[in-house]
């Protein structure tokens, strides 16, 4: 029997999320962060801030993280893995590359990766691999060592992401007044990309390169709607739709968007609607505005009652599937064959991206897969 701890060969938990403000003075610099080399000046970053500004320039995401790092922290102890738990963001402190620099120098040189994004494509997966890519460099050019670094696969279908929010699915419907219960919609909404990123997300098994974007979710949204009709005995209509987009007006994005989708279903007489946020793993900025503020005002506008089911966050179940994720990613780089949990059609994601997943439109190096040059 060996005598290795059941995570090995990694020594190390990195948290990596996209980042957000904490104060009105952050805000501005933080969409330049985001924003840096597409040349948006500065004043149409305060406009595009007024979400932030609304909400006293402060992001719910870094505090959500706290709390998902204090509940990975608490699952990895009761287990029994002795396996440091560290943060980094994107865009904001505490910023990836100081996360890695302080990694290496407490000996950490085998990482797996935790990503705030459950989906394939390329700004919720390959951006990220791109990022570590970066992080990684420079340590490599601060004559630093360069740890290894392994994502943790596509969680978007592993039961401890998906039935957290059909509870919250079944929590939002009972929210609702019982006489327009009953005829209540589902709406499932996750973040609007360009078309054309959705179409070469992936691959998807047994679909062919490209259209995991949309094939995920529309799995996870077929998966929760019938959880929801074997608990309740109602089979409820239900629609993928998109929120969020940002981009140019000449550019086709994923549609229709959460607004317009509810016009539509008051037109046709619909009695209520219960919006699931299910491309997102906790209620941050574009949760709590896009939903929560924008989307609900426009119910109220139209008359038609709405609620909104929690997203996942630090769901303890969810901080389990983390763990779960860990041994498996473990056992399977130590040779093993662990059993790999999945609900839905689709089965469990790939372990390691192949070359070509989720192009970016101008390539760039990007650790953690099957193309990394720090493997």
């Amino acid at each position: 029997m060996s005598d290795q701890p059941a995570h090995a060969p990694y020594d190390a938990l990195l948290l990596l999320s996209f980042g957000g403000p904490e104060g009105p003075d952050d805000v501005v610099p933080f969409l330049e962060n985001v924003t840096r080399g597409r040349g948006i000046p500065r004043e149409r970053l305060k406009e595009v801030g007024l979400h932030y500004f609304l909400f006293g320039g402060v992001s719910p995401i870094n505090d959500q993280n706290r709390e998902l790092l204090r509940v990975l922290r608490e699952e990895f102890a009761a287990a029994g893995l002795d396996l440091p738990v560290y943060w980094g963001n994107r865009n904001w402190t505490p910023y990836l590359t100081d996360t890695l620099r302080q990694l290496v120098a407490d000996g950490h040189r085998r990482v797996i990766t935790l990503a705030t994004s459950a989906y394939a494509s390329y700004s919720g997966c390959r951006q990220y691999r791109e990022n570590l890519a970066d992080a990684l460099a420079t340590l490599e050019a601060e004559g630093l060592p360069v740890p290894r670094i392994d994502k943790l696969r596509h969680y978007f279908n592993h039961p401890g992401f998906v039935r957290p929010m059909a509870d919250a699915t079944l929590a939002a419907l009972a929210e609702l007044p019982e006489e327009v219960r009953a005829g209540a919609h589902l709406a499932f909404t996750t973040h609007s990309i360009p078309t054309a990123a959705a179409d070469t997300s992936g691959p998807v098994e047994d679909h062919g390169d490209g259209g995991a974007y949309v094939a995920q979710h529309l799995d996870v949204a077929r998966t929760i709607a019938e959880a929801v009709r074997a608990e309740t005995g109602t089979d409820r209509p239900w629609r993928l739709v998109y929120q969020s987009r940002s981009g140019a007006p000449h550019i086709p994005w994923l549609e229709p968007d959460i607004c317009d989708h509810l016009e539509t279903l008051h037109g046709e007489g619909v009695p209520a609607v219960v919006m699931v946020p299910i491309g997102f793993v906790s209620d941050h900025m574009e949760v709590k505005y896009d939903l929560d503020t924008e989307a609900t005002a426009k119910a109220a506008e139209l008359g038609l009652p709405v609620a909104r089911a929690a997203t996942v966050g630090a769901d303890p179940r969810f901080a389990a599937a983390v763990r779960e994720l860990v041994l498996e990613r473990a056992a399977a780089e130590r040779g093993e064959r662990p059993e790999r949990c999945a609900l839905g059609a689709l089965g469990p994601s790939h372990d390691l991206c192949p070359v070509g997943c989720c192009p970016a439109r101008s390539p760039r190096p990007a650790a953690a897969g099957a193309d990394s040059p720090y493997a």
